[in-house]
């Protein structure tokens, strides 16, 4: 029991930091693509893909989960045929339905193109359906692993899969620019990443399938279990039933982000060229608005992170039925979340052009960035307030909330994007989250009783954030005039001062909240793995209250 235990939370462990690492290279690959394919380039992939990633997670979310799920229950009775039977029969399925999807995308793409609002996204929508054809398969197979709580095949796919598909997008979307293919199809090479990172995960996946089964009795298997035949022919349509029971309601919670993007995908250029705008300037004016993206994932990266550090703890302490250390722990994960997600805000709203310069090489959109900075801590407080949730056995809840913030981020859309412009886009995605949000952490102080204190919890980390922002805004102006001189490369000029800027914020922001008393002693001993540390260096510097 011991070691299957250990099995478990290291096999955790692994798809947790695989996960982080694939978050984090999704994260940074727009920023260089940009750099290649200019904003019409990058609106062309930020268009097409959230599409393909609703039929995607619509064919295979929750698979793996239920698949796991009644694979690890037949090994559990000895039934390793009928283990392999559903495997088998969850293939197929997946198979066909990849199959159905592609044809639907490929053949469907001029008139997804035309409903758009341009008909040149065309190939780039038949480029990404080949994907379908692939990654469904995939998943039964990731499934079937899990259920062996092995979970080293599905970590290393995740993680090759990933790297071949940023690599596929550079690669071909600087090909196409060089050789005047033009940028739509630059943006058909980036999305037929999906393809052949799948391609490379799939070959990842078989040879561990060749190594592993040869030897199957002795890795999957318990010692001294007896195989049993009575449960290995168990009727098709039950076990499809089962399949599906357990997979529909993951599909649907997983299907609600990326609906934000198709919201976007097939309003925002509409909109535009209502309001007079060529075809071409809305897809510009589009990717000028999809520049925040990676600096908001980016930041949501370090909060899914803390996110699987403590909502685990959360899941623990529920199923022991401890309340106060379930209060205890939602409200230092809620804390902890928002010193992230608030400084985060502020502090990119603050240097929003040097960072568009450093990034995107001009300082168009600035202040559309500078919006879309407040999502940072929307969403942060999202995904970590949506882990406490499913970590309490509200599973639902999370999902209504983001469906609620997609229906007002779709009304707002068509209000504010005819008033403001591209801002609008911007403002609408805020509040969308926003309304989330909120209505997840009204949840969970239902759920937890949690008492959430308004010194702590808001007057604190606020006044900490401020105090950053002032020093981030007077270091940013400083620097531009002082060496400005000396570094007439604007790029360089701009990254030396976000650098040094966010460098005093940061230590700024970090002394203020101990300082303040926004975190203390208590704080960091309920901190998984760091806070033993942060105690000892807080202690030297004699600024941590108790």
């Amino acid at each position: 029991m011991h070691s299957k235990g250990q099995s478990f939370i290291k096999g955790a462990a692994i798809l947790g930091i695989a996960a982080l690492i694939s978050k984090l290279l999704g994260a940074v690959y727009r920023i260089p693509y940009q750099n290649i394919t200019g904003d019409v380039g990058l609106a062309v992939y930020n268009k097409v893909y959230p599409i393909y990633s609703m039929l995607l997670i619509i064919a295979t979310a929750g698979f793996p989960i239920a698949i796991s799920k009644m694979v690890s229950e037949r090994l559990a009775l000895g039934d390793k045929r009928g283990a392999k039977r559903i495997f088998r029969i969850s293939a197929y399925i997946l198979s066909m339905t990849g199959i159905l999807f592609f044809i639907i995308l490929y053949f469907g793409s001029d008139l997804l193109a035309v409903l758009m609002g341009n008909q040149q996204l065309s190939i780039a929508i038949k480029s990404v359906s080949f994907a379908l054809l692939i990654v469904p398969l995939m998943a039964a197979i990731r499934g079937y692993y899990q259920g062996h709580q092995y979970m080293v095949p599905t970590a290393y796919s995740q993680i090759v899969e990933q790297i071949v598909r940023v690599i596929t997008i550079l690669v071909l979307s600087y090909w196409f620019i060089k050789n005047d293919y033009g940028v739509y199809y630059a943006g058909a090479g980036a999305v037929f990443g999906a393809f052949s990172g799948a391609i490379f995960a799939f070959a990842v996946l078989l040879l561990f399938w060749k190594k592993t089964n040869r030897m199957t009795d002795e890795i999957f298997l318990s010692h001294g279990q007896v195989e049993i035949q009575q449960f290995s022919q168990q009727p098709v349509v039950g076990i499809i039933k089962k399949i599906l029971y357990y997979s529909i309601p993951i599909a649907l919670g997983s299907l609600i982000l990326p609906l934000f993007g198709v919201v976007d995908s097939f309003s925002v250029s509409n909109l535009l060229q209502a309001l007079g705008f060529e075809k071409n300037q809305s897809e510009y004016w589009f990717g000028i608005y999809t520049r925040g993206q990676p600096l908001v994932q980016f930041t949501a990266f370090f909060a899914t992170s803390l996110s699987l550090a403590l909502v685990p703890s959360i899941s623990e302490a529920s199923a022991r039925k401890n309340h106060q250390l379930i209060q205890e722990r939602t409200d230092l994960a809620l804390r902890l979340t928002l010193l992230i997600g608030l400084p985060a805000s502020v502090g990119l709203a603050v240097i929003a052009e040097p960072a568009n310069i450093l990034l995107y090489e001009n300082n168009v959109g600035t202040k559309t960035l500078a919006i879309l900075a407040f999502t940072s801590m929307f969403s942060t407080l999202g995904i970590t307030s949506s882990g406490i949730l499913q970590g309490i056995g509200q599973v639902i809840l999370p999902a209504r909330n983001l469906f609620i913030g997609v229906i007002i981020k779709l009304v707002l859309n068509l209000i504010l994007i005819r008033t403001f412009g591209i801002d609008g886009a911007a403002l609408a995605t805020v509040s969308a989250y926003a309304v989330a949000t909120f209505l997840n952490l009204i949840a969970v102080n239902q759920y937890t009783g949690i008492k959430i204190g308004f010194l702590n919890f808001f007057v604190k980390p606020t006044i900490a954030t401020l105090m950053m922002g002032a020093i981030v805004w007077i270091a940013k102006e400083f620097l531009e005039l002082a060496i400005s001189p000396f570094i007439p490369k604007e790029r360089l000029l701009m990254a030396v001062v976000s650098i040094v800027s966010v460098s005093l914020g940061i230590i700024v922001f970090a002394f203020s909240l101990f300082i303040f008393g926004a975190i203390t002693k208590k704080d960091l001993i309920n901190t998984p793995k760091v806070g033993k540390k942060l105690i000892t260096f807080t202690e030297r510097l004699r600024i941590l209250k108790d």
